[in-house]
């Protein structure tokens, strides 16, 4: 299998560190910012209420703060959206990731789907960020909820967010549990198979962040190998420690002893098909 050139400081900048469990405390979700902090992971996943924990906890880190809205079902009104997102930015956030109305979606109403999602951008990347940041205006994160979809839905929301001009799309809340025949719930999140349509189908001015599932070190790599560019992850520290005890470190590396890509065979045992 291919090696990979990498550092822990690499594989770090690739999450995006998640706290939107509903039953999170406000003593777990400083926790989980220190958490990041030290890291120095790429962002703080978290609801928007916890914005001005989050400016406090992470003052003076390149670590952005990003939060959801319409989550986790993305049913409320393009007015609803609008407003949480513009008081996230201008309450301290740099990233918005919104959940698009799934109902809409499955109905075909892509005037709505599209305008909507044109109306969140525009707010969105019109507001000024301030801190160690590599740009000036906010960004927004499209989240499909791909567990409820299919690939003609896929990927007309592909071709939507390439022509809106979103930053990120994204496969899953980490909620979109979907009802089987059974009575029983069923969640895959970030597939390989979706996340190779959404590269291939989305501009290349649009970013792929890959969410749900992704909970090891060759997970991580595989999805990355992928396209990714940002994973939504609650275990950051397993991973990155799983990634000490491999043989990386701080520096790039050539050839990491033990970090390798999966083969698409291996990577459908590690995580969904």
């Amino acid at each position: 299998m291919p090696s990979l050139t990498t550092s822990l400081p690499r594989l770090a900048s690739y999450i995006d560190h998640s706290l939107l469990h509903p039953t999170l405390t406000d003593a777990e979700i400083l926790s989980g910012l220190d958490l990041a902090k030290a890291h120095s992971v790429a962002a703080a996943c978290i609801k928007p209420y916890s914005i001005p924990l989050a400016r406090k906890a992470l003052a003076g880190s390149p670590v952005r703060i990003c939060s959801v809205i319409g989550f986790p079902h993305g049913n409320s009104t393009t007015a609803m959206k609008l407003a949480e997102a513009k008081d996230a930015m201008l309450s301290g956030a740099h990233e918005i990731d919104m959940v698009v109305n799934v109902g809409k979606v499955l109905s075909g109403d892509w005037e709505y789907v599209r305008d909507e999602i044109f109306v969140i951008n525009r707010a969105v990347t019109s507001i000024p960020v301030d801190g160690f940041v590599d740009y000036k205006t906010g960004l927004l994160k499209v989240i499909f909820e791909n567990d409820f979809l299919g690939e003609e839905q896929i990927v007309r929301l592909c071709e939507i967010c390439t022509e809106v001009g979103v930053a990120y799309v994204k496969t899953s809340t980490g909620y979109g549990f979907v009802k089987q025949a059974g009575g029983g719930y069923l969640y895959r999140g970030a597939t390989p198979g979706h996340l190779r349509i959404m590269r291939e189908r989305c501009g290349p001015g649009v970013k792929i962040k890959a969410a749900g599932g992704v909970r090891m070190l060759d997970e991580l790599l595989y999805v990355v190998s992928l396209g990714v560019e940002r994973v939504g992850a609650t275990a950051t520290v397993e991973i990155l420690e799983e990634a000490r005890r491999r043989g990386v470190g701080e520096e790039e590396g050539v050839s990491w002893p033990g970090v390798s890509m999966l083969t698409s065979g291996d990577a459908s045992t590690a995580f969904g098909s």
